[in-house]
């Protein structure tokens, strides 16, 4: 890409599965020309099904769109070497492996720094290494464990523990790493000077759910148990309608005037738990139950009529199926089909920013392992005879 708010920044991306690939297809979709270094055995995603071909699973595919490969066997001298050539000349390395293992490797920051003092070095990994969780390995499920995210359904409605169905921590940390970059640089354009900065998942998850679950504990001493009552009630869910189901938030005093004005219970509008917000959100289990009983009396369609007409909140349930035939993102054309050169035709996500001034252009394709070994490798100065050498010695690979 030539255009993009991030246009003429580079890259540097050794994050593997999904977590570092996100935050880097975020970074390369604005515009930032990403170079996505793989060992010779390659992202491990490119292995998940489905896929038409070895190497390039959907997974993949869907997370490293605008990036070019380039293969290093980084346990090698030259492998190392060549990675702080390329290194020297881009503005962002990213790395989602333990600080340990980056020092084992001779590309911790101070090795990085030696050669570009101006680099913005980026570590997102499980736990701040001031802690005593510092070398532990970390995925999503054990974040969402450690967090207290998982045990949330016990608090709703006693069920067992579970994980959300979807790498939300992943996802979430792969986002706050986009801020950590971006911010950083901004920082070097008043500064000029470059720094390491570290993105811990647990504080990251904990700080992000406990803007709303610390509640009491934010008080000390506490005024109540850790928990956000509306979100926890066990009626907080998709509620049933005659037909289906239906997400609805009767939420503000005007909202449910309304409601209780269509359902013929104006009564209620005096009632200790509906009178105003503050009654509402002590007797929110009750609040909730009711609403859930109402809305059973009515399709969804027709309650979606009344609460479009009292400009309430509402939409229908929608499978992941029912998401991709939904008329306002086939509106938008948030799904466009594109052609990849080797795995044919792809539904893709275009990003959901859009820009006045500096308007995201397209982003090429998922990148084959090692695709831009020999490009990347001429960039930082290497000739085809010490190119050769590499490939000879299993230091890199091209396709």
């Amino acid at each position: 890409m030539t255009t993009g708010p991030l246009s003429g920044i580079k890259v540097l991306d050794m994050t593997t599965v999904f977590m570092g690939p996100h935050c880097t297809q975020i970074l390369a979709e604005h515009g930032a020309e990403v170079i996505k270094l793989e060992a010779p055995e390659g992202d491990v995603t490119r292995q998940i099904p489905p896929a038409r071909h070895p190497g390039m699973g959907a997974v993949f595919l869907l997370a490293n769109r605008g990036k070019r490969s380039i293969v290093l066997d980084l346990k090698k001298p030259a492998g190392r070497e060549a990675a702080l050539k390329i290194a020297a000349q881009c503005d962002v390395l990213i790395y989602n492996v333990r600080p340990a293992a980056m020092q084992r490797l001779g590309l911790a920051y101070e090795d990085v720094k030696a050669v570009n003092p101006r680099i913005i070095y980026v570590g997102a990994y499980g736990y701040g290494q001031a802690g005593p969780y510092a070398a532990r390995p970390a995925y999503d499920d054990l974040i969402q464990a450690a967090s207290g995210l998982a045990s949330l359904p016990q608090r709703v409605n006693g069920a067992e523990p579970r994980y959300v169905p979807a790498a939300i921590v992943d996802r979430s940390v792969g986002l706050a790493a986009v801020n950590a970059v971006t911010t950083a640089l901004f920082c070097r354009e008043r500064t000029g000077q470059g720094q390491a900065v570290e993105v811990p998942m647990l504080e990251t998850m904990v700080h992000m759910l406990f803007g709303e679950h610390l509640c009491g504990h934010a008080f000390e001493p506490p005024l109540a148990p850790p928990g956000y009552a509306r979100v926890l009630s066990p009626d907080r869910r998709p509620y049933k309608t005659k037909d289906g189901h239906i997400g609805a938030l009767v939420y503000t005093d005007k909202h449910w005037s309304a409601f209780l004005a269509q359902i013929d219970r104006r009564d209620l509008l005096t009632h200790p738990h509906f009178k105003d917000m503050r009654s509402r959100a002590q007797n929110i289990d009750k609040v909730y139950a009711f609403l859930a009983e109402v809305l059973t009396t009515r399709t969804t369609a027709e309650w979606l009529a009344f609460f479009d007409q009292a400009d309430t909140p509402a939409m229908a349930l929608r499978t992941l199926e029912g998401v991709l035939d939904d008329p306002h993102l086939n509106a938008v054309d948030f799904f466009p089909l594109a052609d990849h050169p080797s795995e044919g035709k792809l539904r893709q996500m275009r990003n959901p920013t859009t820009w006045s001034a500096t308007p995201l252009g397209e982003i090429r394709p998922a990148p084959r392992l090692g695709e831009h070994s020999r490009e990347v490798l001429r960039e930082v100065g290497y000739d085809e005879a010490a190119i050769a050498a590499m490939i000879a010695d299993s230091v890199t690979l091209t396709e």
